[in-house]
């Protein structure tokens, strides 16, 4: 699965002369928290996030009269306050890439731009967090079991055999590192088998089951 797959097309941008109280309605209205900014040509030059436009807007304490208040706001541009240096990806990027980028950078979306610095789209850690939950089946009934397994070829094909020999068949399959070196543990949703058939012919093969739940 690709960026393209999940990021949302067209992509709504922002001009860098945008009153910050416009890119905040825009924002508010589109249920956005960030905004690609770009140039007149439609490159990208910028981006900003509510955050950053909460952030320069004055506090409740402030000295100034409202009427002094709006008048900074109607002055204030989105160029005074977005951030230039912006970590970007591809409509080709892999997702677990992107998803990857926003956890090193600590930045929850990304613009994805082409050959010609065009944005294409955004994605951001909510397009992750639904393209995880449909990886895993979530919201579907069956069988949930995690398992530990040895780092070795042919565990999978085993598994599947199985499952399939019980009249079963897996409807997802997530890996992750396991507690002890050479091992490895899965995640795997699996429907119309026995919990306890498939159980005991897990442990037969001599994988661990750590835990089987019906959900």
């Amino acid at each position: 699965m690709f960026v393209r797959d999940r990021m949302n097309s067209p992509a709504v941008t922002v001009r860098a002369n945008t009153p910050l109280q416009d890119a905040l309605k825009l924002m508010r209205d589109r249920r956005f928290r960030r905004l690609p900014v770009v140039n007149k040509k439609g490159k990208l030059v910028g981006i900003v996030s509510e955050r950053d436009l909460l952030h320069a807007a004055p506090s409740a304490a402030t000295s100034l009269s409202v009427w002094e208040v709006y008048y900074l706001l109607a002055k204030l541009q989105v160029k005074r306050i977005m951030t230039k240096d912006v970590i970007t990806t591809t409509p080709d990027t892999p997702v677990e890439d992107a998803a990857r980028l926003m956890v090193t950078h600590k930045i929850g979306g990304l613009p994805a731009i082409n050959g010609h610095n065009d944005v294409v789209g955004v994605i951001t850690e909510t397009d992750i967090f639904e393209t995880f939950v449909e990886m895993f089946a979530g919201g579907q009934a069956g069988l949930r079991l995690t398992l530990e397994v040895p780092e070795r070829k042919g565990v999978l094909s085993m598994l599947s055999s199985a499952v399939f020999d019980l009249g079963g068949s897996i409807e997802s399959v997530g890996s992750f590192s396991g507690e002890v070196a050479g091992e490895r543990r899965l995640v795997v949703q699996v429907r119309d088998v026995s919990k306890d058939e498939l159980v005991e012919a897990i442990e037969a093969l001599g994988d661990h089951v750590v835990d089987a739940r019906d959900i």
